[in-house]
């Protein structure tokens, strides 16, 4: 069901966003999207988070963005490097961008707006050394059963 809410071209966008962000910073961002969640979503993004090894980057500065469709749910979780900097506020100013779109059912731009935002953090915080690499793939992951 997750992967079935989005067209291929939607798909490519959000990893086109995703892409775009990171050309300026040495932060990575990734996407999750899930069915279902049935718990508190930033618990969910935690698991997720390890299971994609983001807490590998060198400078500790990856970004997911979580969501379960289904159920309504949305969690934006930053490692360590990238909270450190951040203002308290500032993954809550990008989920109400996100949940403006998403009340219309417009996921995509919600996404791609929020991937921008954090973009934008990210490359004030962390520019793009010239050694840098991409550490973790920018392809959304899927997930269809109830996590």
């Amino acid at each position: 069901m997750a992967k079935q809410k989005f067209t291929e071209a939607q798909q490519k966008a959000i990893q086109d966003a995703i892409a775009a962000a990171e050309l300026n910073t040495s932060g990575e961002i990734r996407v999750h999207i899930a069915s279902h969640c049935k718990d508190d979503p930033m618990q969910h993004a935690v698991t997720i988070f390890e299971k994609l090894e983001m807490h590998h980057t060198e400078q500790r500065n990856g970004v997911l963005f979580y969501v379960a469709m289904a159920d309504h749910k949305l969690a934006i979780l930053g490692d360590k490097g990238i909270n450190d900097v951040v203002s308290p506020d500032f993954w809550d100013e990008i989920r109400n961008l996100m949940v403006n779109h998403f009340k219309t059912g417009d996921y995509t731009t919600g996404l791609v707006e929020g991937i921008s935002k954090a973009g934008f953090q990210l490359k004030v915080s962390f520019p793009y050394f010239d050694a840098d690499k991409n550490e973790l793939s920018n392809e959304i992951s899927f997930q269809e059963e109830v996590e």
